[in-house]
């Protein structure tokens, strides 16, 4: 088979797991961006601004907390019910979350109610993508052809580039377009309301596709599990935990490339806002580049998702070391090729997660395996990353962040320690 001669339905399945997945990460994005460049005054004032800052972050960080709960319920319904009635129901939950966001009142308005109402928002936000990721890899990879695993596997992951540009260049037109104060007092507010319209394209995509074989299969050999994430825990404990530690430099990467990175700098270096989003989004072409290479390698190669991913980490590692050296002030290009690099790499650590993390776990329970596995790791690797960056940064400078994240790939690659080699593989 060729790209050209891909079946109509497998291309529509193929781009419900697409469209899905960078309508939730789209969702996930403008909240990011926001908690960088508005959310510290409006719902976080305080006489520090770099503490308003870390307030905003942390707020940004209870998505990820959220998740793995998310994961865990979806992942029941989605082993239990089916992958699509439960991808429905997660795009919804993330939609409405987001949308309801562009009506929060600011703290100047109701006092500290403002930012309880905005993390509560942000719950529902984590909780929806908790379901989400998993469900939309399945939905790909339970369609693949042979020799086209990773392939159809990368789809999921390209939600993630293809929501940063969508949700950042909202931002940045927006920023060309209105004032400083009109982009404060309403204009941040317009990405959020436009998700509704993103979300009924979601949904009238996803409304059109059918059940997966794998699925079927799976019920018509055996009653589903009464508690999947039980079963998950019982007998597929060693891929669980394999899986988790193998994620945690993709979130690291992506958080401290994308969200961190932000704030660092237009506060820190002093670039222009609108110059640096731009910069931000032709880098995050590289990180769609590196997804197509790792998942065409992952297919043709014999070391597989696990082969790729271990030179991946080897990569974070390098790059975290080249932070210092080339995230510095007064040098575009100085940043914009460190950002090029890390989000390349970025790519070679998150694409094949899409097939790798599926393959570990059967289809009974893969559902509930690979949303708990990605969503922990989100956890560990993203959930604190942009806060943690922050204060390493107080402490001792970009150099300390730079460790942080050869850290996350060491951590990773003895993550791949943890598991035999698969069959997929």
């Amino acid at each position: 088979m060729t790209a050209e001669t891909v079946p109509a339905s497998h291309r529509r399945i193929l781009s419900a797991s697409l469209v899905g997945t960078a309508v939730e990460f789209y969702d996930f994005y403008i909240y990011a961006t926001a908690a960088a460049l508005v959310f510290p005054a409006l719902f976080f004032p305080a006489e520090d601004p770099g503490v308003a800052t870390l307030l905003s972050y942390a707020s940004f960080s209870i998505a990820f907390f959220a998740r793995p709960l998310g994961g865990i319920v979806f992942g029941h319904f989605g082993d239990r019910m089916g992958r699509k009635s439960t991808l429905v129901a997660s795009l919804m939950l993330m939609g409405v979350s987001t949308v309801l966001i562009a009506f929060l009142p600011t703290y100047a308005m109701i006092g500290i109610t403002a930012p309880i109402l905005l993390s509560i928002m942000r719950f529902g936000q984590g909780f929806g993508l908790g379901g989400e990721w998993g469900g939309a890899s399945l939905l790909a990879v339970e369609n693949a052809p042979k020799g086209w695993y990773y392939r159809y596997g990368s789809f999921p992951p390209m939600g993630a580039p293809v929501g940063f540009i969508a949700a950042n260049g909202f931002f940045l037109i927006l920023g060309m377009i209105l004032t400083d104060d009109q982009f404060r007092d309403w204009g941040w507010r317009i990405p959020f309301l436009a998700s509704a319209v993103l979300v009924g394209v979601g949904l009238w995509v996803r409304l059109k596709i059918t059940e997966t074989p794998d699925f079927v299969e799976a019920q018509q050999k055996a009653p589903p599990p009464r508690v999947p994430i039980g079963e998950l825990l019982r007998d597929h404990l060693r891929p669980t935990l394999a899986g988790t530690v193998g994620a945690v430099a993709c979130f690291a990467m992506f958080y401290i490339s994308t969200v961190f990175i932000i704030g660092y700098g237009t506060k820190t270096l002093g670039y222009d806002r609108e110059t640096f989003l731009a910069v931000e989004l032709v880098a995050i072409l590289f990180m769609a580049l590196g997804i197509v290479v790792a998942c065409t390698w992952a297919d043709k190669s014999k070391a597989g998702g696990s082969g790729v991913l271990r030179w991946g980490f080897v990569a974070t590692m390098a790059a975290g070391l080249l932070m210092s050296a080339l995230m510095i002030g007064g040098t575009l290009w100085s940043v914009f090729a460190w950002l090029a690099l890390a989000l390349f790499v970025m790519g070679l650590v998150y694409g094949p997660l899409g097939g790798w993390l599926p393959s570990l776990f059967p289809a009974r329970v893969r559902y509930t395996g690979v949303s708990v596995t990605f969503n922990l790791a989100g956890i560990i690797g993203g959930g604190l990353t942009p806060l943690i960056a922050e204060t390493l940064v107080k402490q001792g400078g970009i150099g300390l962040v730079g460790y942080y994240l050869a850290a996350a790939g060491i951590l990773s690659t003895i993550g791949l320690a943890f598991l035999p080699k698969r069959v997929v593989d």
